[in-house]
């Protein structure tokens, strides 16, 4: 897993090395010396378009910068097409684009989101995600999420950063059969607009009557009585 820390003491030792000041170093890639100091630290990553800069500078080959922060072999290499400004970037493993996902762009996140939509990825990985992509990225990635693992913990976690049209994807899920119908519970306190549809349900026969029960009892807590 790639490690912001371990990059930045490989480029505090690369500039020291090179006996060059943190100034310097600033100068030459256009940055403030307040940045430099942090990308040292690991308090923050460079924007991945400089690193060809950065190698450069300190005479290494790109390959040779990004090794310094221990990446997977996936990793290194969607950092290193994303720093060629490689447009076609091909990523194998969900796994290693969570790991990079603070450090990439939304757009280029995105893109190589978009290559997992129809793979079913675990829904774990798409709470992961769900912070830096777009909305629409998001509720095509719930439409075909795997939700084996999902519990009301994590749902109740991940539920905040949707907005109305993934809600409504994994309320689909529900009526799907695909999530339980108890976690219906879970989704009210941000779905509460719904209640007229999910009452539909019930009396259609595609939500059992028992989910009349979890209406009355979120409004009986909400406002005192129910509805």
């Amino acid at each position: 897993m790639f490690d912001t820390i371990k990059f930045g003491k490989a480029l505090s030792t690369l500039r020291k090395n090179a006996d060059m000041t943190q100034n310097e170093v600033a100068d030459r890639l256009y940055l403030s010396r307040q940045a430099i100091s942090k990308y040292e630290r690991g308090e923050s990553f460079p924007d991945i378009s400089i690193l060809v800069m950065i190698a450069e500078l300190f005479n290494i080959t790109l390959d040779q910068l990004i090794s310094y922060g221990n990446p997977t072999q996936g990793e290194s290499s969607i950092l290193e097409n994303i720093a060629k400004g490689n447009s076609n970037i091909i990523a194998g493993n969900i796994v290693d684009v969570v790991n990079l996902a603070p450090l990439l762009k939304p757009s280029i996140l995105t893109k190589i989101s978009q290559q997992f939509e129809n793979q079913g990825i675990d829904i774990s990985n798409i709470i992961s995600l769900a912070e830096y992509l777009n909305d629409e990225t998001v509720v095509k990635l719930i439409e075909n999420a795997n939700f084996n693992d999902i519990s009301s913990e994590l749902l109740a976690k991940f539920i905040p950063m949707l907005n109305g049209n993934s809600i409504e994807a994994i309320f689909q899920k529900i009526l799907d059969g695909e999530l339980d119908w108890h976690f219906i519970k879970t989704l009210l306190p941000y779905a509460d607009y719904m209640t007229t549809q999910i009452e539909a349900t019930i009396v259609s026969g595609a939500l059992p009557w028992e989910v009349l029960d979890i209406l009355n009892e979120y409004y009986l807590d909400k406002n005192g009585y129910k509805e």
